[in-house]
């Protein structure tokens, strides 16, 4: 995602710099644009403080997508390592508060809600943003295993870094994003990789009832940059999704009528 967002920026016209260790993303992605842009290689979670800080003076606005993540089951089996989220967001946002930056975009997740409202096949409710909410620490919030609950604390610290400092600032809960550049470690991609080798049998994870709303990655951008120039400035949480959901096995079909292939079994 963070490459599409500096494609869309770099063809704004916009200076940018980008922060990465390239743990999970590869320089390839960067092609387009790495050219025209200051790319520093930095670990956030293990950092100077005062490097962040000379690094994010430099900004007026700093797209935080930073984060040790992956696809379901890397998340299933890494809870130790994604709750790592917490202190690198920690830096970031005190980073960005002793710079003074205009604005930070916080990517967040629809990880962030309760599993109970995420898993309610056939419904045709909507995640709400209220339905994780983040602004009065007196309800009762639930989360979707530890990277969510990790998330979700991280837009919590955000909005403490508004309360004490004014620290402009807007999380964005990106709803099961999908598009080029993706590796197979996520659903959309694996699914067409299988349908391309013509693997038969074709095994899905599930049942194939699980239902997803997934979002295209230059949609996730645009409401990325949406969200930087709207006046939502004090934490308040923002869905980026289409609030449609399709059935695992929906996607599988169509992914196999466009490829003219179907498998046995």
């Amino acid at each position: 995602i963070g490459s599409h967002l500096v494609d869309a920026l770099v063809s704004r016209g916009v200076n940018v710099t980008v922060l990465d260790d390239l743990s999970s993303g590869k320089l390839d992605n960067l092609s387009q644009s790495l050219h025209k842009v200051k790319f520093v290689t930095h670990n956030l979670e293990y950092n100077a403080k005062d490097v962040l800080k000379a690094i994010f003076k430099e900004q007026d606005y700093v797209f935080h997508m930073a984060a040790i993540h992956g696809g379901r089951g890397y998340i299933d089996t890494h809870p130790a390592d994604v709750c790592s989220n917490l202190a690198l967001d920690h830096h970031v946002f005190q980073a960005c508060s002793d710079s003074n930056v205009d604005k930070v975009i916080f990517a967040s997740t629809a990880c962030v809600y309760p599993t109970k409202l995420q898993d309610e096949i056939g419904s045709d409710y909507k995640l709400k943003e209220n339905d994780s909410d983040t602004s009065s620490l007196e309800v009762k919030l639930s989360a979707d295993m530890e990277y969510g609950w990790a998330k979700l604390m991280s837009e919590i610290q955000l909005r403490a870094f508004h309360k004490q400092y004014g620290l402009k600032c807007c999380p964005l809960r990106f709803v099961t994003a999908y598009g080029p550049r993706e590796n197979e470690t996520h659903a959309i991609i694996a699914l067409i990789y299988k349908a391309v080798e013509k693997m038969d049998p074709y095994k899905i994870w599930g049942d194939g009832n699980q239902e997803r709303d997934f979002t295209y990655v230059e949609d996730i951008v645009n409401g990325c940059l949406l969200a930087a120039e709207k006046p939502i400035n004090d934490g308040t949480p923002i869905n980026l999704g289409t609030g449609i959901r399709y059935k695992m096995k929906e996607v599988v079909e169509m992914i196999c009528d466009i490829l003219n292939w179907k498998p046995k079994e």
